[in-house]
């Protein structure tokens, strides 16, 4: 299962039945879970935490040190959970000191030549679509999906179920269950399909949009529309997981257009 032309340091740490073909290269302070691949000149550097059941394809790099001035060689990791893809040309940069950590969840798909910066946290059944670009300190939550060629600003939010479409350059907050497209990036309208994908309800589609109609719809300000969601839709988790998104989002969110 271990390829005799692979580099494996002795000091790192492989599950049972992982494979190594030839010319991958693994460093010594990494941990890979059971049954996971590391395909041909794949490089798995220091700090490296990688899952059960992954994949990683040729010509990947996991851990790499951060592109950030900022970083002074201290202690740091690259975390990617169960069940993960990491397809040719990804790059995942290890955290720096402001973190100590970049997280890729469990069964995501990061496509080829994706670059996932310092510090990011991507959560779980999450797709980083082709050539990708996400600068240090990112966050993106479950189920969202970047398509190929976007380009994400540093310590941008990227809610739950967003698709942002193929191209796009995200300076602001994403807020979630929506679509997201155009240049400057804009609302238009909720991502509908992968919701009725993921088992969402109609009634609850419903309420989701009506929310979003307040808050871009109805000619009020953000606070305000905030002010009104909370006093006209009753408590729901879709609903305060909308108005804690907005509210703490420190960059501002993406406007209608």
């Amino acid at each position: 299962m271990i390829s005799k032309l692979a580099f494996i340091h002795p000091g790192a740490s492989l599950g049972e039945n992982v494979i190594v073909d030839p010319f991958a290269y693994i460093a010594g302070n990494v941990t890979i879970g059971d049954d996971t691949w590391v395909g041909p000149n794949a490089t798995i550097m220091d700090g490296a935490r990688i899952g059960r059941n992954c994949q990683i394809f040729p010509t990947a790099v996991i851990s790499g040190i951060p592109q950030d001035l900022k970083f002074r060689g201290e202690e740091s990791t690259a975390e990617i959970g169960d069940r993960t893809t990491i397809r040719e040309g990804v790059t995942v940069n290890r955290g720096t000191a402001a973190v100590g950590r970049t997280i890729i969840g469990n069964d995501c798909l990061l496509m080829a030549y994706a670059h996932i910066g310092h510090d990011c946290n991507i959560g779980n059944n999450c797709i980083i679509g082709n050539s990708c670009g996400m600068a240090g300190e990112v966050t993106v939550d479950d189920w969202a999906i970047l398509s190929g060629g976007s380009l994400v600003h540093q310590f941008t939010r990227i809610g739950a179920h967003v698709i942002v479409g193929g191209g796009s350059r995200v300076r602001t907050d994403v807020p979630p269950f929506i679509k997201a497209d155009r240049e400057p990036l804009s609302y238009l309208g909720l991502n509908t399909v992968g919701l009725t994908r993921r088992g969402f309800e109609k009634e609850r589609i419903n309420e989701i949009h009506n929310i979003y109609r307040a808050i871009y719809q109805k000619g009020m300000n953000f606070s305000q529309a905030l002010e009104y969601i909370e006093k006209e839709f009753k408590p729901s988790p879709d609903r305060d997981y909308i108005v804690e998104f907005i509210r703490k989002s420190e960059r501002g969110i993406i406007r209608a257009r």
